[in-house]
């Protein structure tokens, strides 16, 4: 006996209200986008047309089906091995990080060219830089540590005319810094995004992949596939995430009248109180935590600024009432 078809609500509620992913996804428009992602789709156990989340080929199908269909992104691929987003959820840190630069600006989010992005850590699939693009106009320097990512990066730039002149593309050429060497005297930046690397270890990551799988399959996996991908700097590095954003936080008070919202996302609310103190430490005048779920799964960014209040008001006349 096939089990009984799960009810579903109509809306992910837990997503912002602008994401365009809210509704489940509609496989036959996805299709329709990308044919190629049609021998993938099938019906799970509970007669919904679904693809395995286990595939790391079903997977890059299903979010080049979704660049195209809800962003006319018409050429996007990356390297084998390397991160492929959960693009709800990416577009979710955009859409919560807009509000927060609206919530400057009368609750009016600045828009165009002129609003200027930083993303830390851009990988190869440029995933920020395309949704704050396509949704905000905004203009974005993304920044990696890995040239084959910034290859595969500029490849997407490159061969979609909708992001040509607005996606920059800077290699970090020393990764224990953050904006150093890449931050240009007098540049200014409306906010930086960044997704850290979670793991401490390469065996860390390793036994998380492992229990993702055997969650998606419902039985033990022992051989770890990534069906996000991820190379060994995406997913992992020394002190985990904890780690990483403590010296992303340090390293930001030198450059603190250069950029208005610092921002990143945390994945362990356990690591909250360290970065709050952190946050302290270094002066800080103005801390944001907005939690963000999508399905069972709850994260959250937390954005900082060491402008004062009339700096900010300045910033604001400045940068965005421009006509």
């Amino acid at each position: 006996m096939l089990p009984k078809k799960k009810e579903h609500p109509s809306e992910k509620s837990g997503l912002h209200p602008r994401n365009k992913h809210r509704e489940r996804y509609n496989f036959k428009a996805l299709i329709k986008s990308c044919p190629e992602l049609a021998p993938f789709v099938r019906l799970n156990d509970y007669q919904d047309e679904s693809i395995d989340f286990s595939n790391p080929e079903a997977v890059l199908l299903l979010n080049k089906a979704l660049l195209k269909h809800f962003y006319r992104i018409d050429h996007w691929t990356i390297p084998p091995g390397y991160l492929c987003p959960p693009i709800p959820g990416r577009a979710d840190y955009i859409h919560h990080i807009a509000e927060l630069l609206g919530s400057k600006s009368e609750g009016k989010i600045p828009t165009g060219k002129h609003v200027k992005c930083l993303d830390i850590g851009v990988g190869a699939n440029a995933i920020y830089p395309i949704i704050g693009h396509i949704e905000y106009d905004w203009s974005f320097v993304g920044t990696d540590v890995e040239p084959i990512a910034l290859q595969s990066a500029a490849i997407i730039v490159e061969k979609n005319t909708s992001l040509k002149g607005s996606i920059e593309l800077r290699l970090q050429k020393k990764s224990t810094d953050i904006f150093k060497g890449i931050l240009q005297k007098d540049e200014r930046f409306d906010l930086t995004l960044c997704n850290p690397p979670f793991h401490t270890s390469l065996q860390e990551a390793q036994a998380g992949t492992l229990r993702k799988l055997s969650n998606l399959k419902g039985k033990r996996i022992t051989k770890a596939t990534l069906n996000f991908g991820g190379k060994t700097k995406e997913l992992w590095c020394e002190g985990g995430e904890e780690k990483f954003i403590h010296t992303m936080i340090v390293q930001s008070k030198e450059f603190s009248t250069s950029c208005f919202w610092f921002s990143t996302l945390v994945s362990k609310s356990s690591h909250l109180k360290k970065i709050y103190a952190t946050l302290a430490a270094a002066s800080a005048l103005e801390v944001k935590t907005i939690t963000m779920s999508q399905g069972n799964k709850t994260s959250r960014l937390v954005a900082w600024t060491f402008l004062t209040p009339a700096q900010q008001a300045a910033w604001v006349n400045i940068r965005w009432n421009k006509k």
